[in-house]
């Protein structure tokens, strides 16, 4: 077997657990993923099966996402998501037109600072591991694309934003900026991949859908 397929993440698993799982279903050791989803995300994960397959994961990755992103306000994050530790910051109210103007200011080449606990090397550790060991982690802005971004609703302190980006973007750092440039903090509530490249959500497999698809084609060959 050697394929790629798009997998319908839930939240809860990491995608190592995810890419486990279809290990031990197929019974194939080479299997990988292309773009990592944090355990509190869902939604499209792409995973290859097989040799072949796993050569596309870096073609895969560099391909354009697709995310529905739910962002809270007044409050900032140790980890920039729901996960870290919460520290109030403002209760400042924006009005629509403030988030709207906010949200477009990040349209287009952007430079981006990754979260402090990410899986980005730093003198040969995961910022995360060293971030967890309580030291401070020195990351550097780099230049990433964001190509949409609508408002799909607001109703203080919650955001809902459709975002479609390039390769490399973070979304729990969109959140964090956004929140800065309001002057209110925020931070990602809630994460769903909508999309990557042509692997669409709609097309996607749980994976007790994938166990028995796969089942389905063992038998009838």
């Amino acid at each position: 077997m050697d394929n790629l397929i798009a997998i319908n993440k839930p939240k809860g698993p990491s995608s190592f657990q995810i890419v486990a799982r279809v290990r031990k279903i197929t019974g194939v050791k080479k299997v990988g993923h292309a773009g990592t989803l944090d355990p509190l995300a869902s939604g499209v994960l792409v995973v290859a099966i097989g040799r072949e397959a796993t050569k596309k994961i870096a073609e895969t990755v560099e391909k354009e996402k697709e995310y529905v992103a739910d962002i809270k306000l007044g409050q900032t994050s140790a980890t920039d998501d729901a996960e870290g530790q919460l520290t109030a910051i403002s209760d400042y109210r924006p009005d629509l037109e403030e988030v709207k103007s906010a949200i477009s200011g990040f349209v287009g080449e952007i430079n981006q600072i990754p979260p402090q606990f990410s899986a980005i090397k730093i003198g040969g550790q995961r910022a995360y591991k060293v971030a967890r060991a309580g030291e401070t982690v020195e990351l550097k802005a780099r230049p990433v694309i964001i190509k949409e971004i609508e408002l799909l609703n607001y109703d203080y302190p919650d955001v809902k934003i459709r975002v479609v980006t390039g390769p490399g973007v973070y979304i729990r750092s969109l959140a964090r900026d956004i929140g800065q440039k309001l002057k209110t903090g925020a931070y990602m509530s809630d994460l769903l991949r909508t999309r990557v490249g042509e692997f669409d959500l709609s097309k996607s497999l749980t994976l007790e859908e994938f166990q028995i698809k796969y089942d389905q084609q063992t038998t009838s060959d």
